[in-house]
């Protein structure tokens, strides 16, 4: 009997899309059918994994559930890669846990800049352009919805040295690079518009590549389906992030996804060797690049920069990308990140302190804190 495998991703093109191409052309290869459903992004970093595991044979996701995936016994364990030198940004490792392979990186994304290259030649090479009088020029805005927003705390500070996150049992991070984070977040909160703080970072592109209200974004996750050519009205190109005045660089944290096999599918087999070829070169810098897909394979990044249609992407965060850093990834940082998520909100649209904020910050880290 042929084997039939049911699939879950996430609702863009550039989650599903891809997937469903590569399935046909594995269909006519292998004969195997696999059919995708799709969950909304919100879903994506939120749905449990194991109730997921219930229903679906294969699971596209994100790298900060591996933790408790692992904890859960939700996915089975993969063999790694044997290819060191296929993974971008440290990608395949986000998807190790305890020395387990929990997913196959086929996503590779970070927090980039971006702009309208027909609106503007003026960009920002330092985070200080944006907290001044001058920051107005750049007719920028960012997606400040609590977990980007979050998220590019961490960027901000782990640009500053400080990547090895958590700091310490005590505090989630340091108060200077803490309070410089939070500076910098209050100063594209001011330059606008307030319902920054509600959007995302497709809703930000949508506006970028649809409108001419704004030119730029400085942060955001990057999403390659809007620098391709034809795939909105106003096509946009990344550029590396901004550096902190002070020293430092760009570490920039790793976003993307995975696909895993649940530990209930009733042909492991089937479903191990089907994630293995979605990882693979030649499909990433084939199907699933040509139909929406933004790969996670290093060399399909390295051949795909000098190519026009793609190097608005590849070659504009390349720097960016190479450099990203992976945040936790134990069981206890989930429920901290939506205790902050839920503080962020009065940050922006109340103009909370930062100081309190920060402390605050730190208290619901040592509540969630379980050691790693």
């Amino acid at each position: 009997m042929v084997a039939r495998l049911k699939g879950m991703t996430w609702d863009h093109a550039r989650g599903y899309e891809c997937v469903v191409a590569a399935s046909k052309l594995y269909e006519q290869q292998t004969g195997i059918v696999v059919d995708w459903d799709k969950r909304s992004l919100q879903a994506f970093a939120d749905a449990p994994i194991d109730q997921l595991a219930e229903d679906y044979d294969l699971i596209v996701l994100d790298h900060p559930h591996v933790g408790q995936i692992a904890e859960q016994g939700a996915l089975l364990p993969l063999t790694p890669s044997s290819d060191r030198d296929a993974g971008i940004g440290g990608s395949p490792e986000s998807y190790i846990w305890n020395g387990d392979c929990w997913a196959y990186a086929i996503d590779a994304a970070c927090q980039m800049a971006v702009h309208r290259p027909d609106l503007t030649a003026h960009l920002p090479t330092t985070w200080e352009d944006f907290a001044g009088p001058q920051g107005e020029a750049f007719h920028a805005i960012t997606p400040l919805l609590p977990v980007d927003a979050f998220d590019m705390m961490m960027t901000l500070v782990a640009g500053r040295g400080e990547e090895d996150l958590p700091r310490g049992p005590k505090e989630f991070l340091s108060e200077s690079n803490g309070l410089y984070a939070l500076h910098i977040l209050k100063a594209l909160y001011r330059l606008g518009p307030s319902e920054a703080s509600r959007m995302n970072p497709i809703t930000v592109l949508e506006l970028l590549s649809t409108t001419d209200e704004f030119a730029m974004s400085p942060c955001l996750f990057g999403y390659l389906n809007y620098a391709r050519p034809g795939f909105r009205p106003h096509r946009l190109s990344y550029f590396d992030l901004p550096v902190s005045t002070d020293g430092g660089g760009r570490r920039s944290i790793l976003g993307g996804a995975g696909i895993g096999v649940s530990s209930r599918t009733l042909d492991p087999e089937a479903a191990r060797a089907f994630a293995g070829w979605l990882a693979s070169e030649p499909v990433q810098s084939g199907v699933y690049l040509e139909n929406e897909g933004q790969p996670a394979n290093r060399r399909t990044w390295q051949a795909k920069r000098d190519d026009p249609k793609y190097r608005g992407f590849f070659d504009g965060g390349w720097s960016t990308m190479t450099n990203a850093w992976t945040r936790p990834r134990a069981p206890w940082f989930l429920g901290f990140v939506d205790d902050v998520c839920e503080m962020f909100p009065a940050f922006f649209d109340k103009d909370r302190d930062p100081q309190s904020f920060l402390s605050d910050l730190n208290g619901a880290f040592r509540h969630h804190y379980q050691g790693d």
